[in-house]
């Protein structure tokens, strides 16, 4: 997978996470543990495009 689209593909999981977010602002806890588990799915994909980066430059 390209690096453009790893990080396209965290732009759309970002954006569909938006609606949790709204629902969390609002006093929802359930949409709050979505949130949470968005951002820790971005977490490990944000680290699979720094290493595809890294090994890009090394090569």
């Amino acid at each position: 997978m390209s690096v453009e689209a790893m990080v396209q593909a965290m732009i759309d999981d970002l954006t569909a996470a938006l609606v949790d977010a709204a629902k969390h602002d609002k006093g929802n806890s359930a949409a709050g543990t979505r949130v949470r588990k968005a951002m820790q799915e971005c977490k490990a994909a944000a680290q699979a495009v720094r290493v595809q980066v890294q090994n890009d430059k090394n090569n």
